[in-house]
């Protein structure tokens, strides 16, 4: 029996959890569950009612998500989907009323919206039965923003642009406000509307309704606050003077070539920024247009004698410059747009309490999810859809319209087809362990539609910032043209409802901690004093140091430091500021260290003793693991394995879907186990089957494969493991295997972090893993007929067909080898000239025998294995089938990989490397007690790359593999670990027992010799010193150093310097050298150069380069290069005269002229250049007639497409004219 969280282990940590792991994948299936909640509904009241051009005729939906008919369930099983190529998907309906206005007749019907794709309990899609994630967005948030200008942020003096200000909308046009200062002039404020030409500040104020015809004196008043503005408003006093030239001044910019007509501005400025229709805030950008301008408002109404009104006020009408903005509205007021004004103006004036945004913060950017990315799709469908309803209003009887006439779905269908299909963010869920599938649904992307673009993004937006701390990890990140593009949620960070990242904080009261938690966006965290995790507490939650550590959030910079840091040529960018306070001052805590890292990255132990560069190597690169055969989890964990496990959903867990759909925990007694299914009577009165997944194909090609970890009659708790899935070890993630390492140099063969492994690592399938590879094939229609699926197929001996059944398709279990036929089939040939035999046996027999062509689905070169699995759709069984294609059939081939030379191995510490030697395990270095070492690495791997956390694991990881004698409060002493299984005591050894499973969380784990951070621990030298004995003799071998002393393999002398061993976890990559490993013979040649492909995948050669070339000249190897150029390229005759040759034992031909010279022939005479070939005795060489076949279409055609000779200048100007 297991437990929820997999096995107890020993933890070195001393800080208690105030807070669990939440649930890993809520950022997707919250998300997700919000779009079927509120999402459907909010946008099809958005586009509801459709009225026509008249306003006579309307349409209106009404969607309540909680209306079963309208959100019936998925017809098919997620199980069900993947196998038969399907959409998880469930129908959804909307209720559409039409109403005419001029007969009051309302007509009423159900209408169906289409297939919408439903997410399945892991957080991912099916989508045409391959398995998809969603990735999350990081977006700019809508709002107002406030920079620097171009002079402060390319920090060069010579540019004019001092300060900006922008209004970003969820979906509208911008609205930018600068202030400028050219040299030797007076400062000037400007605006720009949907990011078209300047314009004056002044005209756009006037434009809102804040000019001399509404509100005399106000700009005047405006002027005398903003002094610099003086010399401006004298220029511009007159210039558009009153609301409309200003309104036709401002659409002149926004639409020039059209004529400006004072309705035509008007209509414009209204619908462009306060009509619901075409610009909205959203709620995220009302809620930082309210937090950053509500103080801002009450300033102006106070500095400028503006009396604000609420929008149901009496005057809203009359003076909507005047409405203060709604809570619950999305549009924007005109007032926003006067204190947005004004703030900038403050800003460029630098005065005190006036701060500059920063667009990199996490108060300025925030998460779209699956839900409102799918919501946004689903929008544009929808707005499509609206044009179809409003022009068969129109163009349809009256009389005969119904909801269902007027709907076309095909629009709101295919927008969330291409949405899933195609989009960026819609991506093929990377599955190759459980971790890696876990870290894709919480990834957070900058790219994508909306988004930012690899080649446009900086250096700023790339980098890590403060306001990440707790919400996104600032280790794990691709390396390359991605990097800090692509990001990871942190492991106790969450979404709220406007798409900010909060991270939980512990509360503290009166100078203690308590067990409240918090959780605070980016910006609201500024407003506090916050304690590190690790801050030493008493007892009763009170800090045991009168001075804490704390951070506190930088204020915003001022133009003014900005001027100051340029003057002085520093820059330094804002950055949390941190400091020691009285206790007293303290007002929040972190509430664990591994709160600021991703999940991937809290599984490193040691993590702290490891350079950021290669922590993110080692976090990226458990993602790659291949699961093995036999699951190991590690010594040394950081405590976080089962819990991670328990969300990758790969593993069984003891739970049911309730009646709601959510999963319950079911407790009971085990009945039955088999091979594929656990049955369980529940406590509940009822029986419960767990089917388990056996030898399926990952996306990635790895191997699922769950196993029952319960027997028949044990007893099942609520929620409890009872079968493990891929990579993991009674319900713990389990990626590699702990191993037998050396630090040690051996015969130069562990040269740049090159691996020597022990044979036994081969023999016992300790890194062997399992690959399942998919092979297809379909039979279609075609011109001469449909091609066959058939066991009798011509030229083929029948010891090759041996495997094959009745239908000509391979058996399940046969071991399959390159070339091998796993589904035979035949297509028609062309018809061809018939002999005189076969015209005879046509008028004898009356049929013409068949004339088909081997076209079988056969094992690719270099691929083997066995036989696991075959499915066969085919369209007399109803199944679903492309058009045009009768029968589909796909092979699963299984392949057992060993480990082998050339294999990419790593640790969880960016410590990586391939195998260069595979050693007989007699001649591996051995300890004094025989047992030799599994692994050899290189020691040099370590000062340079900095990730001392490899050395810190083996040494505790050896003490996890015998256990040690721990000393008491009580001065009693005690066993750590049970009694440790000797390595001789199995003849094979596909895992190995130890001890004591270790947990050394991250930030607060195992100290080297530092006995009071250690706290209520031993530190890992104590732990060594107090060893238990490991050899069969009872003899200690490993000294307090982590050293012993090796001997030689080969020789049996003992190395002069004691060694470093100890047990290491080692990852097995899914860079494997069978997929990569490639040799040709002959193959496939490029269509137009007749050259070789390139590339295993098309079974290509290896180039031979300009630069190869030279190397050849070099060398003056004329009749090696001249090969290596003609009749092992394109030397079309060449080649096939050689081959000939070959085959009958001759010697080898001359090389002819490679098809690349006549290329290059076909493009000089394209350039009109008339070109020859001569010999070396001057006599011209026909290439025509070396090679007819080019030429025969010229010659079928009946053209010469030779240049003729140069005629005389008469002959020309005949020409010329005779064109005119």
């Amino acid at each position: 029996m297991s437990s929820r969280v997999g096995r107890e282990r020993y933890s070195f940590g001393n800080l208690d959890e105030v807070l669990e792991l939440p649930d890993l994948v809520s950022i997707q299936k919250d998300s997700f569950q919000r779009f079927l909640d509120v999402g459907l509904a909010e946008t099809f009241s958005d586009i509801s009612p459709i009225s026509d051009f008249g306003g006579h005729l309307q349409l209106v939906f009404s969607f309540d998500p909680y209306d079963e008919d309208l959100r019936p369930p998925p017809k098919f099983s997620v199980e069900e989907c993947k196998e038969r190529d399907m959409t998880y998907s469930a129908p959804i309906f909307v209720r559409a009323e039409f109403k005419n206005a001029h007969t009051g007749e309302v007509k009423a019907q159900t209408v169906f919206m289409g297939d919408f794709p439903m997410m399945t309990p892991k957080g991912t899609f099916i989508i045409n039965g391959t398995e998809r994630v969603v990735v999350s967005q990081l977006v700019r948030s809508p709002g107002v923003i406030f920079q620097p200008g171009e002079r402060y942020r390319l920090r060069n003096m010579s540019k004019h642009q001092l300060v900006t200000a922008t209004i970003h909308p969820y979906r509208g046009e911008w609205i930018e406000f600068d202030v400028e200062h050219k040299p030797g002039k007076d400062p000037t404020a400007g605006s720009r509307v949907a990011r078209k030409r300047r314009l004056s500040i002044f005209s756009l104020l006037r434009a809102l309704g804040y000019g001399e015809d509404r509100h005399p004196g106000l700009l005047e008043r405006f002027v005398e606050h903003f002094d610099f503005l003086e010399p401006q408003w004298d220029k511009d006093r007159d210039v558009a003077p009153n609301q409309q030239d200003s309104l036709l001044e401002l659409y002149k910019r926004v639409r020039p070539g059209e004529v400006a007509t004072p309705d035509a501005a008007s209509n414009y400025f209204q619908n462009a920024f306060f009509d619901e229709r075409r610009y909205s805030l959203s709620k995220v950008g009302r809620y930082k247009l309210n937090r950053k301008l509500g103080p801002e408002l009450d300033r102006v109404s106070e500095l400028f004698g503006l009396d604000f009104i609420d929008a149901d006020h009496p005057d809203a009408l009359e003076h909507p410059e005047l409405i203060r903005p709604d809570p619950d509205s999305t549009v924007l007021t005109r007032s926003e747009v006067l204190a947005t004004a004004s703030y900038l103006l403050h800003l460029a004036n630098a005065e005190p309490g006036y701060r500059l945004d920063d667009q990199d913060h996490f108060a300025n950017r925030r998460i779209r999810s699956v839900g409102e990315l799918i919501q946004n799709q689903v929008r544009i469908g929808l707005s499509r859809m609206e044009r179809v309803v409003r022009e068969r209003m129109t163009t349809q009887d009256v009389e005969a319209i119904t909801p269902q006439t007027l709907i076309n779905i095909r629009p709101v269908v295919a927008a969330t087809k291409e949405f899933f299909g195609t989009s960026q963010l819609s991506q093929f869920m990377d599955q190759v362990n459980p971790l890696s599938g876990l870290t894709h649904r919480r990834r957070l992307s900058a790219l994508g539609p909306g988004g930012l673009s690899r080649e446009r993004a900086g250096f700023e937006v790339r980098d890590v910032h403060f306001s990440h701390y707790g919400r996104m990890c600032p280790i794990e990140t691709p390396e390359g043209p991605n990097i800090g593009l692509i990001g990871a949620l942190a492991t106790f960070a969450r979404v709220n409802e406007f798409g900010f990242i909060e991270s939980p904080y512990r509360v503290i009261k009166d100078g203690k901690a308590t067990s409240e938690v918090r959780y605070l966006t980016a910006d609201e965290e500024e407003e506090f004093v916050v304690a590190q995790a690790n801050a030493p507490l008493n007892p009763d939650g009170s800090f045991r140091n009168p001075r804490v550590l704390v951070r506190k959030s930088p204020q915003g910079a001022s133009l003014e430091d900005l001027r100051l840091q340029m003057e002085r040529d520093t820059y330094f960018a804002a950055t949390t500021e941190i400091s020691y306070v009285p206790a007293s001052e303290v007002q929040l805590m972190d509430v664990s260290p591994k709160q600021i890292v991703s999940v991937a990255t809290a599984l490193i132990p040691f993590l702290e003793h490891d350079d950021a560069n290669r922590a993110l190597m080692g976090a990226n690169m458990q993602r790659q693991a291949v699961p093995l055969l036999r699951a190991e989890a590690p010594y040394i964990g950081t405590g976080i394995e089962g819990l991670a496990m328990a969300d990758a959903a790969e593993m069984v867990l003891a739970e049911v879907e309730d009646d709601m759909g959510d999963r319950q925990g079911i407790g009971g007694e085990v009945t039955e186990v088999a091979g594929d299914c656990i049955v369980i009577d529940g406590d509940d009165g009822k029986r419960h089957e767990f089917p388990l997944l056996k030898f399926r194909r990952s996306n990635q090609d790895t191997c699922i494969n769950q196993r029952a970890l319960v027997r028949v009659g044990d007893r099942v708790e609520p929620q409890a493991v009872i079968a493990d899935g891929p990579s993991t070890d009674h319900g713990e993630l389990a990626l590699g295997k702990n191993l037998l390492v050396a630090y040690m140099a051996w015969e130069g063969y562990n040269y740049e972090d090159a691996i020597i492994l022990s044979e036994r690592l081969v023999k016992d399938d300790v890194l062997t893993s399992i690959h399942i590879h998919e092979y297809e094939i379909d039979a279609r229609d075609t011109k001469l007929g449909p091609e066959e699926i058939t066991r009798d197929i011509p030229n083929l001996a029948d010891d090759i067909l041996a495997d094959l059944d009745e239908q000509g398709i391979v058996r399940i279990g046969a071991e399959v080898e390159p070339g091998a036929v796993l589904v035979g089939k035949v297509t028609p040939k062309g018809e061809t000239e018939l002999t005189p035999e076969e015209r005879l046996l046509r008028a004898i027999f009356g049929e013409k025998a068949r004339e088909v062509r081997d076209t079988s689905l056969k094992v690719p070169h270099g691929e083997n294995g066995v036989v696991t699995d075959i499915r066969v759709f085919s369209r007399d069984a109803d199944d679903e089938l492309p058009p045009g294609v009768n029968q589909l059939v796909r092979v699963y081939v299984a392949q057992k990989r060993k480990i082998s030379v050339g294999d990419k191995l790593a640790g969880r510490h960016g410590n990586k490397g391939v195998i260069s030697k595979i050693l007989p395990t007699e001649d591996m270095p051995y300890l004094a007690d025989g047992t030799p070492v599994d692994i050899i690495l290189s020691p040099l791997g370590v000062p340079s790359r900095m990730n001392v956390g490899q050395v810190l694991e083996a040494h505790l990881g050896y003490a996890a593999r015998w256990g040690w004698k721990a000393t008491d409060e009580g001065g009693k002493e005690e066993m750590i670990g049970k009694e440790p299984v000797s390595n001789t005591a199995r003849k094979t050894r596909p895992t190995t027992e130890p001890s004591v499973f270790i947990a050394t969380p991250v930030f607060d784990g195992a100290r080297w010799d530092e006995e009071e951070a250690a706290g209520r621990h031993p530190t890992i030298q104590q732990t060594l010193e107090n060893l238990r004995p490991e050899s069969v003799t009872g003899e200690r071998l490993m000294t307090r150093s982590g050293k012993t002393v090796l001997f030689n393999g080969r020789t049996g002398e003992a190395y002069d310097e004691p060694i470093m061993v100890g047990y290491s976890y080692i990852l097995k990559l899914a860079h494997l050298v069978d997929d990569k490993i490639h040799a040709r013979s002959t193959g496939p040649y490029s269509m137009i150069t007749q050259q070789p492909l390139g590339g295993k995948a098309q079974f290509g050669g290896q180039r031979f380069g300009e630069m190869e070339v030279w190397a050849l000249e070099a060398y003056g190897a004329a009749y090696c290069l001249q090969e290596l150029l003609t009749i092992k390229s394109d030397d079309v005759l060449g080649r096939v005269r050689v081959y000939e040759a070959i085959v009958k034992g001759e010697n080898i031909p001359e090389p002819g002229i490679p098809e690349s010279f006549k290329v290059l022939i076909k493009e000089m005479q394209a350039l009109c250049l008339n070109v020859e070939v001569m010999s070396t005795a001057g006599q011209q060489i026909d290439i025509q007639g070396l090679d007819e076949d080019v030429f025969r279409a010229e010659e079928s055609l009946g053209i010469d497409i030779s240049r003729p000779e140069r005629g005389t200048d008469e002959e020309d100007e005949l020409r010329r004219q005779q064109r005119m």
